[in-house]
């Protein structure tokens, strides 16, 4: 029973770590070098290196950058946009460091799944952030970095103190990305065939015009 509780744990902590980092990589590290750091929390060999000073120091610098950037509308949706080469490869990293010293391929498969979450988890938070920006007032993109920051911090203590909790909450936002994903998708085109049409330079009378000037006259000349 002990192993089977240990096995999950490790699960647990695989993939709590790696959905993190897709939505917040710096509150993600924080959290887990705090808490080694405080004794809280025996970290995998793999890990120990997010309890050192001087990333613990790197990573609340990028979050309290992340914490203003992350609540201007626009200044989000870019941040997010350029976090997507970042979040995703450490959230594998930080998984397959959270299996400890295991063979290689179970190092392999955390590396894998951990990305894999990262990427689903970013991909919901960046989408989400599009379709919020269509909105007037800032006030949701406030509300919208405060929660994700929450669950953050409530996920990966779920994730340490109740890993089979955790497991289950996690299957059931998997099934929440899959039926929101697809009208997250189709409201960000929309939206950005509106700032292509914006931006274009012609707007659509302009092009009647055009293509009227081009018709030819009843007597077979065309417009001059």
């Amino acid at each position: 029973m002990d192993q089977l509780e240990q096995i999950t744990a490790l699960i647990a902590l695989t993939m709590g770590v790696g959905w993190a980092s897709g939505i917040n990589l710096y509150a993600t590290i924080l959290m887990l070098g705090l808490m080694a750091n405080m004794g809280h929390l025996q970290l995998p060999a793999g890990l120990d290196i997010v309890a050192d000073p001087m990333v613990l120091m790197a990573a609340g610098f990028m979050y309290c950058v992340e914490f203003f950037a992350d609540k201007i509308p626009g200044v989000d949706t870019g941040w997010d946009a350029l976090h997507t080469f970042i979040r995703i490869p450490a959230g594998a990293a930080l998984a397959a460091g959270a299996v400890g010293d295991m063979n290689e391929a179970v190092i392999v498969a955390a590396a894998l799944v951990g990305g894999s979450l990262s990427a689903t988890s970013h991909a919901l938070k960046a989408g989400g952030r599009v379709m919020i920006n269509t909105s007037p007032e800032p006030v949701t993109n406030w509300t919208a970095s405060v929660a994700e920051d929450l669950a953050v911090f409530g996920g990966l203590w779920a994730a340490l103190n109740h890993p089979v909790a955790f497991l289950i909450a996690l299957v059931l936002f998997i099934a929440l990305v899959i039926w929101l994903l697809p009208k997250i998708w189709r409201g960000v085109k929309k939206v950005f065939a509106f700032l292509v049409r914006l931006f274009g330079g012609r707007d659509d009378s302009t092009q009647i015009n055009e293509n009227n000037n081009a018709l030819p006259h009843k007597n077979g000349r065309f417009k001059n």
